[in-house]
């Protein structure tokens, strides 16, 4: 059973659209869901919710430590409330999935996500679950650290805002432990968006209408 959700990014309002701030996207998301409201809490370095359910506590952090010293914030609150690794979900940007794809997972490395690293040498284990949100690849390793420090373009921005959506439908598949159901609704591809009804139905557009009071050109002659 999951008793921490922990969402990744970094602190100030000039980050807020970027990114590398897909894991905070997604904890506010949650806290949205169950009415659940982030304060402050020094102790804990970082932004905490405390929601109560008939299995335990539930927690919601999103660390304000800047992403490379997520892990002083996350071993705080789970050493305090003994919390185990494999009862933390960290929610974070993902690099290697295009934008509206998700990876939910148990352990492995940290792929080079300053996030990860740090939460690994705090907790002292990389046991934990991460559920992934693709952001996509600049393309060139050089670009990487401008890349998700930038705000994505508009439909980017939409397919990871819907791939948040879609996973908070299964939080209680994640909370409950229920990690099979939970991953093939997650892994599942994206549904692709609707097309109008002309082009599903192969119609020619129809012609375009002269304004109101404009008398249509005549053809001209061969």
């Amino acid at each position: 059973m999951i008793r921490l959700l922990v969402g990744l990014g970094n602190p100030g309002p000039e980050y807020e659209g970027t990114r590398h701030n897909a894991g905070f996207w997604w904890v506010d998301a949650v806290a949205a869901r169950l009415g659940a409201r982030l304060s402050a809490e020094r102790a804990y370095h970082g932004l905490v919710a405390r929601v109560n359910r008939p299995e335990g506590p539930l927690w919601l952090l999103e660390p304000q430590t800047y992403m490379n010293l997520s892990g002083k914030s996350v071993a705080a609150l789970a050493r305090f409330f003994k919390i185990d690794p494999a009862e933390i979900l960290v929610v974070h940007d993902e690099l290697d999935l295009p934008p509206g794809q998700l990876k939910l997972k148990l352990g492995g490395g940290h792929a080079g996500h300053n996030g990860l690293r740090d939460i690994h040498a705090q907790l002292g284990s990389p046991d934990y679950w991460r559920l992934r949100l693709g952001i996509g690849h600049p393309g060139v390793k050089a670009e990487v650290a401008d890349y998700v420090l930038r705000k994505p373009p508009s439909s980017e921005r939409e397919a990871i805002v819907a791939a948040v959506e879609r996973s908070v439908r299964e939080l209680d598949a994640l909370l409950a432990g229920d990690m099979a159901r939970a991953t093939r609704a997650l892994h599942a591809p994206p549904p692709r968006p609707a097309q109008p009804k002309a082009a599903r139905e192969g119609a020619a557009p129809a012609p375009a209408q002269a304004p109101a009071g404009v008398k249509p050109a005549e053809p001209s002659s061969p």
